[in-house]
């Protein structure tokens, strides 16, 4: 079988059948390591503080927009203490493009003041205290968490959840359920690194929508049963 990326065939993909999970994951590792060796962060950001506003930013929106915006909030302000400052409304104007602009403006102004007069202006290294500040989930504390501080997290986005439904790696009941079973699956030290891997290839491989299995090579291999069954 072909590797798509290379137009090669992998040794790896010979060495037929992957009889076990365990087997499917280990083959699954080596074949993104090969396709995406290094996982530059899709987000600009300057520090902790600009990634976490960027992330909030990326909610319903592409990283390729939030890129395009926020230079001229930076520009507007880069640290909590100016962030505080500023009308929401001069806010809200310049995220207009990344929509749902009235909400994620009010709270990148509050948890800007929160940071200013709780944090000493420093973004919180662990999950309690973010995941307490305002527009910040979850996902969006473990991309921080990762990301700007180096801590294992796994964070799941859209493409996560459907590529590990689509490998046969969870069930795809909630996108809690898909974190639990990745961090299961995947070793501790390599969640940072793979979760953007598989990330990058659900985009170029394996969209929502388009999708075609003469492309995606590693769900025509590995694939939940059921699903290739209707090909």
């Amino acid at each position: 079988m072909p590797n798509h990326k290379t137009g090669k065939t992998s040794k790896s993909m010979t060495a037929l059948p992957l009889k076990t999970k365990a087997e499917r994951v280990r083959w699954l590792i080596e074949e993104l390591h090969k396709l995406y060796p290094e996982t530059p962060i899709p987000l600009d950001h300057h520090d902790p503080y600009t990634l976490l506003v960027a992330v909030l930013l990326s909610a319903q929106c592409t990283d390729a927009r939030v890129n395009q915006v926020t230079p001229a909030l930076f520009q507007l302000a880069r640290t909590p203490n100016d962030m505080m400052l500023q009308p929401v409304e001069v806010i809200r104007n310049i995220i207009h493009p990344c929509g749902l602009s009235p909400r994620k403006s009010v709270a990148i102004s509050e948890l800007s003041r929160i940071l200013v007069e709780q944090h000493e202006g420093q973004v919180p290294a662990n999950f309690d205290d973010l995941e307490a500040l305002p527009g910040v989930g979850h996902k969006t504390a473990s991309v921080v968490m990762s990301q700007a501080f180096g801590v294992p997290a796994f964070p799941v986005d859209t493409h996560i959840h459907r590529l590990m439904y689509r490998w046969g790696l969870s069930n795809g009941t909630s996108v809690e359920q898909t974190e639990k079973d990745a961090k299961r699956l995947f070793p501790r030290d390599m969640w940072n690194k793979l979760h953007l891997q598989i990330i990058f290839y659900g985009r170029e491989y394996s969209p929502a929508r388009g999708w075609s299995l003469d492309k995606d090579y590693i769900t025509a291999f590995i694939g939940r049963k059921s699903l290739l069954a209707k090909f």
